[in-house]
């Protein structure tokens, strides 16, 4: 049976092969009754009408912006960070008229197919590893790019915050607050899956860019404050969850002496924590303070927090991806500010 193509329906109605088409794409290009008839053909022909991928070929467009980020399809869709900038990234393609191809790389995938064959007119590219294959590809296929949190490649738009400063900004309130016996549970350090204590030297190896300058943003603070960071019990987890953040509280609370604050690299961490102080009959504040991040996952916890405009972020990346994500602004940082709530208070000793 010979296939059905567009000409086939042009020929069956006399019609020019470029009216059948209009039919299908352009229906405001011609009258009602003939775009009924060739329909009703098209039907009778069993024509479902014409391969998008054939015809964004020949547009030279595909309607559609590439999201890469390291981490499951799942967990993007749960992470409330995660959730808020893609509202904002899907709030800015959808008031364009494109839609959004995600593309998910957990942590430890190193395959660049996804890229090579997506059929999309630019991509935003968010928290890859330094050195990711992936983002070879993605700069490869010459299409306009976006880079959220990290890695920083010059001469493409970079949209995040001051990392370091932001991290800073984090143990600082603690320390100011008198603490000195600090512990710290972060994730998104490596993608090598490891779980349990880290020395500095781990710390500092970190390749992930955005987490590294969090991390190095909290060592400047407390040894500004006289603490000895090498000290600092540090506990690694390779899955943001609010199960993890709980083990890596127990973990914690359980060295001699024990922690008075706590830091962490995200909100769901956070909340672990306390779960872990409460299976401890731990008081929150009153025994131990706990510091979150993003601004995500917090307010109803009333957990001390660094916000972040994530919808914001989101919607900037679109706006520039759609703008063909001209090389200025190169850099562009938002601004982050501390959240204080009822999750810190001075150690117990400041309270006698």
């Amino acid at each position: 049976m010979a296939k059905v193509t567009l000409q086939t329906i042009a020929d069956r109605l006399g019609v020019s092969r470029a009216t059948v088409s209009y039919a299908f794409s352009r229906p405001d290009q011609v009258s009602a009754e003939l775009r009924r008839r060739v329909m009703e053909v098209a039907d009778e022909l069993g024509y479902a009408g014409p391969n998008p991928t054939a015809r964004s070929l020949r547009l030279g467009r595909a309607g559609a912006l590439g999201l890469l980020f390291s981490e499951t399809l799942a967990y993007a869709f749960a992470d409330p960070y995660a959730v808020g900038f893609f509202q904002g990234l899907a709030t800015a393609a959808e008031d364009a008229g494109v839609g959004l191809l995600i593309l998910p790389l957990p942590h430890g995938d190193k395959r660049t197919e996804p890229v090579r064959n997506a059929v999309v007119d630019a991509f935003c590219v968010v928290s890859l590893p330094d050195g990711h294959p992936a983002l070879d590809e993605v700069l490869g296929r010459r299409l306009p790019v976006v880079v959220v949190d990290e890695p920083y490649v010059p001469g493409h738009p970079f949209l995040g915050i001051d990392e370091p400063a932001a991290g800073a900004l984090a143990a600082r309130h603690v320390l100011e607050l008198g603490h000195r016996r600090l512990g710290v549970a972060m994730v998104g350090l490596h993608d090598d899956g490891h779980i349990g204590w880290s020395d500095v030297a781990r710390q500092r190896a970190a390749t992930f860019e955005a987490m590294r300058g969090r991390r190095d943003g909290y060592q400047a603070a407390a040894e500004e404050a006289g603490v000895d960071w090498a000290g600092v019990p540090f506990y690694e987890l390779s899955r943001n969850s609010r199960e993890a953040g709980r083990q890596a509280g127990h973990a914690l609370l359980a060295r001699s002496p024990r922690p008075t604050a706590i830091l962490t690299n995200t909100d769901v961490l956070a909340l672990g924590v306390l779960d872990a102080a409460a299976d401890l009959g731990l008081d929150v504040p009153g025994e131990l303070s706990v510091v979150g991040f993003s601004d995500s996952a917090a307010q109803d916890a009333g957990l001390t927090t660094i916000r972040q405009a994530k919808q914001e972020i989101g919607a900037e990346a679109g706006r520039l991806l759609l703008a063909g994500a001209p090389a200025r602004p190169e850099r562009l940082l938002f601004p982050h500010e501390l959240i204080v709530r009822a999750s810190t208070a001075p150690p117990p000793q400041e309270r006698r």
